[in-house]
């Protein structure tokens, strides 16, 4: 690999031509001399150092510095480090608030603002440096669309919170909550848990979306092995910037465009992993939005087939004992990779380090006597930590969550909101509970609008010690939620999905060994509820008018790819048919 500073050969057809060549551009030239280029520097390579730094958040806090490493290794490398900066909605400080709905929209607007800053420069390749949930895929989906050179490198876990002996992360705040609503926690306890659970940089440090996600780019070849393993505050985290440097100019001069890394087989492998760690259940909204931008078949089916040949094999919480952190030491997702290529769960497939996904794997250390990370011989669950079940309320899919209990069958009686905010105080109060099945709908894609995230609701059945109890919504839910829990319901209840029609006694039975999700009423004879809301504007507005089902995975592209769910199948067998596409791919 170069490593020096003069410029490495590229083509006479690269991208970054169409603005530093020819007498037309000499305006173009005089605007990049005054940002510090010169005649030599016209020939590099231009690389796109798009970065989600904000100071709002520890798991974007730190990226600016991060910058400055990856930034030295495309100057190493010869190429020139051209910085943009966008947004993050951060999760965890609008979990509960009105502001939840902007989180899903916010990946669309990051994806858009990356292809809108390389595409408006034609800039020769990218590396996007992210954090909190939503940057991770949206830097993915914008690679996908724009199938330039690039990678994805995330700023790593926060370190564990500690209060006495007993290591915490953001999961224990909303629990500690829903304990404190029910009298069984203090305000010094609460507040004890607050100023504990978060010590610094980084994301929330559990198999959470954020980790859920940059270990299914690492293992889809996207982002280099290792290097979105190592935590925000750890002193090697600078060398995986510099790394991530270097390889997004050796891309570039090769030519190596994102697609090449998402494929069905990539996709497929990292859905495998998402299954193997107990991930978060909006991996499925993820990977099949990237697959969308990417024109890749790959759908709710093929994540449902995944995790259900697919074995968790690490004790990571929201449903284990462990944090990100401690996967790390253990050895990393690239342990988790080795252990997936021997037992035959993932193809072969390149990555962006150059190396195959085998060849990373190949070099796995494992710290001796961990506990992070078992084999398929003694597995954490049986089969994969979330599964994709149809029926009467969700005839194109919803997702149920299978981590944190052993239930697979649940019936009760309906208890219906159509806002998230009326089901937490009614959590809070004691009216929902035990043996219910609380229903939260008008809260999907376009009825949200923005699909948020339940956690505070489950969280606060956690604390209250509230475990005889289902919820389902067409929102969907945090990697750190769990239990009995089904969301991404569709069609959801503001297009009239059967949602909709679901009213307050009703009883519905959630049967995850025939994958269905049934209620007893003739809901076709019913009208669909339709809540008095005030009418989004803005940003909001569009969303609303342009999201696709969450089946689709809630993208605004135009024409997206119809849902791969049961129906796509055509009768076959759904294992095998997706088992042959991915052997195929």
């Amino acid at each position: 690999m170069t490593q020096n500073s003069s410029s490495p050969s590229s083509p006479p057809n690269r991208r970054s031509a169409a603005v530093t060549r020819g007498p037309n551009r000499a305006a173009a030239r005089s605007y990049l001399r005054a940002a510090g280029m010169d005649d030599a520097d016209f020939e590099r390579p231009m690389i796109a150092v798009v970065n989600t730094w904000s100071s709002v958040t520890p798991c974007n806090m730190h990226l600016d510095r991060l910058a400055e490493d990856v930034r030295r290794g495309i100057r190493e490398a010869g190429g020139w480090p051209v910085d943009f900066n966008t947004i993050v909605v951060t999760d965890g400080i609008s979990m509960g608030t009105p502001g939840m709905k902007a989180s899903l929209i916010s990946r669309e607007v990051v994806a858009d603002s990356i292809e809108l800053a390389v595409q408006g420069h034609q800039l020769d390749g990218v590396v996007c440096i992210v954090g909190c949930d939503k940057t991770i895929p949206a830097a993915a989906m914008a690679l996908a669309r724009m199938d330039i050179p690039g990678l994805v490198y995330y700023g790593g876990t926060i370190m564990p919170g500690r209060i006495g002996e007993k290591e915490i992360s953001v999961q224990e705040i909303f629990e500690a909550i829903g304990a404190h609503g029910a009298g069984a926690l203090d305000d010094a306890g609460l507040k004890a848990v607050e100023v504990a659970a978060c010590p610094g940089a980084g994301a929330c440090g559990g198999q959470f979306t954020a980790n859920t996600m940059a270990m299914a780019l690492s293992v889809m070849g996207l982002s280099p092995m290792g290097a979105n393993d190592v935590p925000a505050v750890h002193p090697d985290k600078g060398e995986q910037g510099e790394r991530c440097g270097r390889l997004a100019v050796e891309l570039t001069v090769k030519g190596i465009s994102a697609r090449e890394f998402i494929t069905p087989r990539s996709l497929m492998n990292a859905a495998v992993a998402v299954s193997a760690s107990g991930g978060s259940t909006n991996a499925v909204l993820h990977l099949t939005a990237i697959a969308a931008e990417a024109g890749v078949p790959f759908g709710i089916e093929d994540c449902h087939f995944a995790c259900e040949t697919t074995p968790v094999i690490c004790d990571l919480k929201p449903g284990g004992q462990f944090l990100a952190h401690h996967l790390f030491v253990a050895g990393g997702t690239r342990l988790v990779a080795q252990r997936l290529a021997w037992a035959g769960k993932i193809a072969d497939a390149p990555t962006v380090s150059g190396r195959s996904l085998f060849e990373e794997a190949a070099e796995a250390e494992e710290a001796p006597g961990q506990k992070v990370i078992t084999d398929f011989d003694r597995p954490i669950m049986a089969r994969g930590s979330y599964a994709v079940i149809y029926g009467d309320l969700a005839p194109e899919g919803a997702v149920i969550k299978l981590t944190g209990h052993k239930v697979d069958r649940f019936e009760g009686p309906a208890k219906v909101f159509d806002r998230e905010e009326d089901a937490f105080e009614a959590v809070q109060s004691g009216a929902a509970g035990e043996g219910d099945v609380i229903i939260i709908r008008h809260e999907g894609p376009r009825g949200g609008p923005g699909m948020r995230e339940m956690l505070q609701v489950t969280a606060a059945l956690k604390g209250r010690k509230i475990e005889n109890v289902a919820l389902i919504t067409d929102g969907r839910f945090s990697g750190a939620s769990y239990g009995f829990v089904a969301g991404h319901v569709s069609p959801e209840a503001a297009v009239g999905g059967p949602i909709a029609r679901v009213r307050d006694g009703d009883r519905v039975t959630i049967d995850v060994t025939n994958r269905r999700i049934d209620v007893d009423a003739d809901l076709g004879a019913r009208q669909p509820s339709s809540p008095e809301r005030e009418a989004p504007t803005g940003v909001f507005a569009k969303y609303a008018v342009l999201a696709a089902s969450a089946s689709q995975g809630a993208v605004t592209i135009p024409n997206p790819p119809p849902a791969r769910t049961a129906d796509s199948f055509q009768g076959r067998p759904r294992a095998a048919s997706t088992q042959t596409a991915h052997e195929d791919a």
